[in-house]
């Protein structure tokens, strides 16, 4: 092959990359590469759900004086309160950081006064959260003091909760209490995520007395671990546990007041549970049962392995996103695990991230996400496709299966490969009792489990329609075959007879 063929090939094969991206992307502008997968695992390139919108950067943030906040240092959390108000834990200033729903500055939390009145600073805070009792409590994870600071509307102290104890000890006797993240449900339990604890999450009752661990990490256990316990010895046996413990390391809370809670999965099939409140997981994993994020990625270079789920949010109508640390992406699924979207990444480029570390969903349903590198939270906001996915899956999620159709007839507009829709087109079909359409569309989405139903339904009811001629063609067929053995019969006879005679 001449150097002229050579410069031919890759020149066409440059033109197909750009085209396959351009018009996956369609009119705009994305830095990312967004796809998903389908039945059978393979990837497959859509539209952009979500395109950044902007970032959120303390130096344009101006305070009470009309002075720059200053720049982020490290943000490690953000939440948004019931009121609408977004907190922002500034763990490099020492300090949280609150905004309005404009982003406009309310104010700024870098310490309060303890009970005998004496100001006490924040150090290193990793965790935010606000309860939505009437009180509208405070809970901060502050780090770098080993406690969590509770504060009232007023920022008056309420509590501050270090050092917890428990007679059983339950608790190692040289236990370092250093919280990381915050999270309170509507009963006011309090949930901490601390490092160094495998147990699990801590949960804390309404007077914020340490209880128990709770929803602890399954591990698994291979054949080979169970000979290496055999001939190993106590101390290298303490050390294997290390390496194969893992820890949560976000969480957020839905209406119900069930859990949802991120950890590294290193098997890469589940990245987020969903904790009832005897800390169970009662997630659903979908058809592949993978919830874990990408599937199985094998390159070369130092993004190739398994998704890092590094924190999570819950969104409405049992959707949740999580956000994978290790290429940057936000991996959003329906309550029954189905993979609705994926977007977002790591690079240089304006909306792509460097190191993201917190996850979000504002009131007008933007995705804020916290850089710990570039100290800014990036903000993403929802395309006609992303939109179009929200309502049809929330419509679903309501059992409002009919209304929900033309809205996923125009996510078969913009996406024709997307099999959620013919699911959803299917299940509106067959609760219409239009069980042979249901058929067709279930077919399209790969869906097994529905289609069984559609098809024993549609069998049924032609049954149903055409059992009385059928059963009147089989008693003609009967009396036929009947006829016509008799005539066998008497001919036979007949024939018999005259050889008699003869």
């Amino acid at each position: 092959m001449n150097k002229k063929n050579i410069i031919q090939k890759m020149t066409l094969l440059v033109l197909t990359v750009v085209m396959v991206f351009t018009s996956v992307c369609y009119a705009d502008d994305v830095p990312y590469v967004t796809y998903t997968y389908n039945y059978w695992e393979d990837v497959v390139y859509t539209p952009a759900a979500y395109i950044p919108d902007g970032k959120i950067d303390g130096t344009t943030i101006l305070d009470d004086k009309g002075e720059a906040i200053g720049t982020f240092s490290s943000p490690s959390d953000v939440y948004l309160a019931s009121d609408g108000n977004l907190y922002i834990a500034d763990s490099g200033n020492n300090r949280i950081v609150v905004l309005d729903k404009e982003y406009k500055f309310v104010r700024m939390i870098d310490g309060f006064k303890d009970k005998s009145g004496k100001w006490s600073e924040l150090k290193g805070p990793n965790g935010i959260c606000h309860s939505d009792d009437p009180n509208g409590h405070i809970y901060i994870a502050d780090t770098g003091n080993n406690r969590v600071v509770i504060l009232d509307s007023a920022l008056n102290l309420v509590r501050i909760v270090e050092n917890p104890q428990r007679e059983d000890n339950v608790l190692e006797d040289d236990f370092v209490f250093a919280p990381t993240k915050v999270a309170v449900d509507y009963a006011e339990r309090l949930y901490v995520i601390a490092k160094n604890t495998e147990e699990g999450i801590m949960i804390f009752n309404t007077d914020y007395e340490f209880e128990a661990f709770y929803g602890a990490i399954p591990v698994n256990i291979t054949t080979w671990d169970r000979i290496w316990s055999k001939l190993s010895t106590k101390a290298q046996r303490a050390k294997s546990r290390l390496n194969i413990s893992t820890e949560y390391n976000g969480m957020d809370v839905d209406p119900q007041g069930f859990i949802y809670a991120s950890y590294l999965d290193e098997n890469g099939l589940q990245a987020v549970m969903r904790l009832n409140p005897k800390g169970n997981d009662v997630i659903k994993k979908g058809y592949n049962g993978n919830i874990g994020g990408d599937i199985d990625i094998v390159e070369t270079n130092s993004y190739s392995g398994k998704s890092k789920a590094i924190d999570v949010v819950y969104r409405s109508h049992g959707i949740y996103s999580f956000l994978d640390s290790k290429r940057g992406r936000i991996f959003t699924y329906d309550h029954e695990g189905n993979l609705l979207y994926i977007f977002g990444g790591l690079g240089l480029q304006e909306g792509c991230f460097k190191s993201p570390v917190a996850i979000e969903e504002n009131t007008d349903g933007h995705i804020l996400v916290a850089d710990v590198v570039q100290n800014v939270i990036l903000m993403f906001k929802a395309t006609e496709y992303g939109d179009k996915i929200n309502q049809a899956v929330s419509l679903r999620y309501d059992g409002n299966e009919e209304t929900a159709v033309p809205i996923w007839e125009d996510v078969l507009k913009l996406d024709a490969n997307f099999e959620l829709a013919y699911v959803g087109l299917g299940k509106s079909y067959l609760s219409a009792g239009e069980n042979r359409k249901a058929m067709e569309y279930l077919k399209l989405g790969m869906s097994r489990q529905y289609y069984s139903i559609a098809y024993r339904r549609y069998r049924n009811e032609f049954l149903v329609a055409n059992l009385e001629w059928m059963l009147s063609g089989l008693a003609g067929i009967v009396i036929v075959i009947y006829v016509v053995k008799m005539i066998k019969n008497r001919k036979k006879f007949r024939d018999d007879s005259a050889d008699t005679m003869e």
